[in-house]
């Protein structure tokens, strides 16, 4: 028998196409930091534009307040929702993924190493001075550009060139934290740190102890955890990370318990009388209930918040991340800002910085026995996906906002980022495009 659909179905099925497809987030994105833009330098939203993100957002929380402002509050509250996607993610490339043994990990955080300090040191070559705190800049990777890119090239690369890409870039998150953590904090409260750490070491007992309501990880991470960092004046967003270490990823029931449990539901729903409306009796609506009970206990938690949270960090937290830090006026010190110390070193740290640490490091790896190449794989393919490894939009417009309190800095930083995220895209797309022949599609 064939399901029967309903006529929104027909609707939101080329919608459900689009947004499953990597290449969609890289493409929204793009145009999110164009919109920023061309808003920014057009005569009637240009204004409207600066004074935006300045408005300010009051929140009270038992008899404390927050008074952000709406930029804060993107770069601090909901960009702290995206680093806890990055955590749970690396929390699960650790426990099951390709980093979970260091045969599948060695390469990629190899590689990520190289591809982190090869930049940094460009950049302080070119800014030896005051403007040399910005050297994390171009350490970091956007994958989601990246891999949105990829799939555009995929039946280029061999699959396994994707996985080691993704790989690294979580190492690369890893290392972003960590440079954020410890490089961009000037002073913090230790008694706020305690509270966080009480609360954390809460939610790993709970953990323990087999509970996983998301709601109360939820309420303590926000309450306890974030809160605190926002006080303690170390970077809220870290609270994400910590957050997503204390999520539960083991499922309740294996997968034969799941199978039994299944059976004997399916088994007694045949028995129950259907009334014939659009309604479920009592005892089917009972079983249905037991039924997604028993799907439930069969999914870690982990998985099932970054399956759920996956489309709204991607498709609403980013493009408003990028729409909100991506509106440069293109003047006159836009353009020089480019040649400018800062300027240079974000552009050749991202473009020949990531190229040559990536590439070189993985060569290294391998003429030392320590590891090999990604199966199916070539030396033009990682070359390939080297340079598009440059491409720093997301995570490195984020750490520009914390390296530079002056905002000429900063502004001269973020026009760099954007033209080099750009160049770093179109040359990998070319390099991979005209050295690498079709494969067949399987």
């Amino acid at each position: 028998m064939i399901d029967k659909k309903a006529p929104i179905d027909y609707l939101t099925r080329p919608v459900k196409s689009i947004f499953s497809n990597e290449a969609t987030i890289g493409v929204l994105l793009f145009l999110s930091a164009v919109a920023a833009m061309v808003v920014a330098n057009s005569s009637w939203g240009g204004e409207w534009y600066e004074h935006l993100w300045e408005k300010e957002i009051t929140i009270s929380f038992d008899d404390k307040e927050f008074g952000l402002t709406l930029h804060y509050l993107i770069n601090d509250g909901l960009m702290a929702i995206f680093f806890f996607l990055v955590g749970l993610e690396i929390k699960r490339e650790v426990i099951a993924g390709e980093l979970s043994t260091w045969k599948k990990a060695s390469m990629p955080i190899a590689a990520a190493i190289g591809g982190m300090a090869v930049p940094a040191l460009i950049f302080i070559a070119f800014n030896p001075g005051e403007t040399g705190k910005g050297w994390g800049i171009p350490m970091a990777t956007d994958i989601a550009f990246a891999l949105g890119l990829i799939n555009l090239v995929r039946r280029r690369i061999a699959p396994s060139v994707k996985v080691f890409i993704t790989s690294l870039a979580v190492v690369d998150d890893i290392g972003a934290v960590l440079v954020i953590a410890f490089f961009y904090t000037s002073s913090f409260d230790v008694d706020q740190l305690y509270i966080a750490g009480g609360a954390w070491v809460l939610l790993m007992a709970a953990n323990r102890l087999g509970i996983r309501n998301v709601f109360f990880y939820t309420f303590i991470g926000i309450s306890g955890i974030w809160v605190a960092f926002f006080y303690s004046g170390i970077h809220p967003t870290i609270a994400g990370i910590l957050l997503a270490f204390t999520i539960p990823a083991k499922y309740r029931i294996t997968k034969d318990q799941f199978t039994d449990r299944l059976k004997i539901l399916y088994r007694k729903y045949l028995k129950t009388t259907t009334i014939d409306t659009d309604f479920n009796t009592e005892r089917e609506d009972y079983l249905l209930k037991g039924i997604r009970s028993a799907g439930d206990d069969a999914r870690t938690p982990l998985q099932k918040i970054e399956h759920g949270l996956f489309p709204f960090v991607y498709f609403v937290i980013m493009p408003i991340f990028a729409f909100a830090n991506a509106g440069l006026k293109i003047e006159d010190n836009f353009w020089a800002g480019l040649v400018e110390p800062i300027g240079l070193g974000i552009i050749f740290g991202l473009i020949v910085g990531k190229f040559v640490g990536i590439s070189l490091v993985s060569r290294l790896m391998v003429a030392m026995g320590l590891a090999q190449l990604p199966e199916g794989s070539s030396w033009k393919q990682i070359y390939g996906t080297s340079i598009l490894a440059g491409i720093g939009f997301t995570m490195s417009l984020f750490i520009s906002e914390l390296a530079f309190v002056n905002r000429e800095y900063a502004e001269s930083a973020k026009s760099a980022i954007l033209v080099a995220s750009i160049l770093a895209g179109v040359i990998g797309l070319l390099v991979i495009r005209f050295t690498n022949s079709k494969k067949p599609m399987l």
